[in-house]
C-alpha cells in the first residue's frame, strides 16, 4: 500500500470519538451546543497523528525493510514516540494517579520492564553477528586479491567459511551456538537519584539466563493488551489511548527486533493487532503483515534472523563456498576472477556490517535508557 493510501484509511481520529461522546451527553441534556476541543484534546491527538506519521514514513522506505538502517529509523521513531509520551504523563501527572490511569500506566511500565530484556538479548545478538564479520574477514583475507590464490589460502577460507555456516545455524537447530548469549552482557547498571530497590529494576544489571526465551518475552508483553474501554477512556479524559498506543508501538517495536537479530529461543507467533479506528492503525499493520510474510519466504524459514544483512552474508559466503569446492588446481584463469568476484561481494557485505553495526547498536542502547529514564522519572512524580 503506497503511502498516500494510509491518509484515506486512518480512521477516527481521538478528536472525533470524544466529539462524539460529549455531542451524545449534550443531546441528552437538551442541548444542541458544538463542542471545541480542549488543549488536552489536541494534545492527544496531535500524538495520534505522529505516531501515525512515524510509521507512514517507514512504509514509505519498506524497499529496505529488515535492514540495519530500516530497524535504525524504527527505533528514531519509537524513541521520538516515546519522549511526546513522556511529555504527556508529565504534563497531565495529576490525572496519573487517579484511576483508572494509576492501572493503566502502571501495567505499562511493567511491560517496558520486559522490553528491557529484549534488549539485552539483541545486544547478545549484535555480539553474535560481529563473530561473523570477523570470520568473513579471514576469508576476505585469505583470498586477498593481491596475492596469488594457493591451496593453504584456499584451506584457510574454507575453514573460516565451515565456522561461519555453523555460527549462522539457528539455535534451535545447534544449540551449542549459543554460547555467546550466556555472557554476562548488558547496558550497564542503571541507578535512580533516590536508590530504589533493586527489585524496581531488576532487568537493568543483568544480561539474559540461558533459560530465557525471546519468544516467551514477547507473549509476556503482549499478554492481556487490549483496547482501552470506553468508559476508561472518559474516566481518563482520553489519557488511557496514548498509553494503549505507547504500548503497542513498545510492543512492534521488540516484535521486530527479535524478528531481526539473533536471540536466545526466537519466534513470532505473538497475538498483535490494532483496531483500524485508530490513526496508526493501518500503517503498523501494514508493516507487521510484511515482516510474517518475509518470515514465511522458503529460504527464510530456518535463518536465524531476519535482518536483511544477515540474509547477504549467509547468501554470499554460501556461494563462496560451493565455488572453493569446485576448485581443482593448477587454478585457471577464469576461475580465479570468479573467485575475485566473490571475494568482492563479501567485501561489500562485510562493509556493511561494520558500518552499520555500531551505530545500531548504540540505538539499542539509547532505547534501552530511554526507558529507563521514563519509567524512573514518573515514578518520581508520582
Amino acid at each position: 500500500m503506497p503511502a498516500t493510501d494510509f491518509q484515506g484509511s486512518f480512521g477516527r481520529s481521538l478528536l472525533s470519538l470524544r466529539r462524539d461522546q460529549v455531542d451524545s451527553s449534550t443531546v441528552v441534556a437538551g442541548s444542541s451546543s458544538h463542542h471545541e476541543p480542549s488543549t488536552m484534546e489536541v494534545e492527544l491527538d496531535s500524538f495520534q497523528r505522529q505516531v501515525a506519521e512515524k510509521f507512514i514514513d517507514l512504509n514509505a522506505s519498506s524497499n529496505d525493510l529488515l535492514s540495519l538502517e530500516w530497524i535504525g529509523k524504527l527505533l528514531d521513531s519509537f524513541l521520538c514516540c516515546q519522549e511526546e509520551f513522556r511529555a504527556i504523563v508529565f504534563n497531565h501527572r495529576s490525572q496519573i494517579s487517579k484511576s483508572p490511569m494509576d492501572r493503566l500506566i502502571s501495567d505499562y511500565f511493567e511491560r517496558s520492564i520486559k522490553a528491557l530484556d529484549v534488549c539485552n538479548a539483541i545486544r547478545d545478538g549484535i555480539e553474535q553477528i560481529r563473530q561473523w564479520e570477523k570470520l568473513a574477514d579471514i576469508v576476505i583475507s585469505a583470498l586477498d586479491s593481491h596475492r596469488p590464490i594457493g591451496e593453504g589460502q584456499l584451506r584457510r577460507a574454507k575453514k573460516a567459511l565451515i565456522d561461519l555456516a555453523i555460527g549462522m545455524l539457528d539455535e534451535k537447530d545447534h544449540p551449542s551456538g549459543t554460547n555467546l548469549a550466556h555472557r554476562n552482557r548488558s547496558f550497564g547498571r542503571v541507578k535512580d537519584s533516590h536508590h530504589r530497590s533493586i527489585g524496581h529494576f531488576r532487568s537493568l544489571s543483568w544480561s539474559v539466563s540461558r533459560s530465557w526465551s525471546a519468544s516467551k518475552q514477547l507473549q509476556a508483553l503482549a499478554s492481556n493488551l487490549a483496547t482501552p474501554r470506553p468508559n476508561d477512556v472518559v474516566a481518563s479524559n482520553g489519557l488511557a489511548v496514548p498509553v494503549y498506543t505507547m504500548t503497542s508501538v513498545l510492543l512492534f517495536v521488540m516484535w521486530v527486533l527479535v524478528a531481526a537479530i539473533p536471540c536466545q529461543d526466537r519466534g513470532l507467533q505473538v497475538n498483535f493487532f490494532v483496531p483500524r479506528h485508530f490513526q496508526w492503525a493501518a500503517p503498523v499493520m501494514s508493516l507487521h503483515d510484511k515482516i510474517v510474510e518475509e518470515s514465511k519466504r522458503r529460504d527464510r524459514k530456518n535463518c536465524c534472523g531476519l535482518l536483511k544483512e544477515i540474509d547477504r552474508i549467509e547468501k554470499s559466503s554460501r556461494l563462496m563456498n560451493e565455488l572453493i569446492d569446485s576448485i581443482h588446481f593448477p587454478l585457471n584463469d577464469d576461475k580465479e576472477v570468479e573467485v575475485k568476484q566473490r571475494v568482492d561481494e563479501l567485501v561489500q557485505v562485510r562493509e556493511a556490517l561494520r558500518n552499520g553495526l555500531d551505530p545500531f547498536e548504540r540505538k539499542v542502547r539509547e532505547v534501552f535508557h530511554r526507558i529507563v529514564r521514563s519509567r524512573t522519572e514518573s515514578l518520581d512524580s508520582l
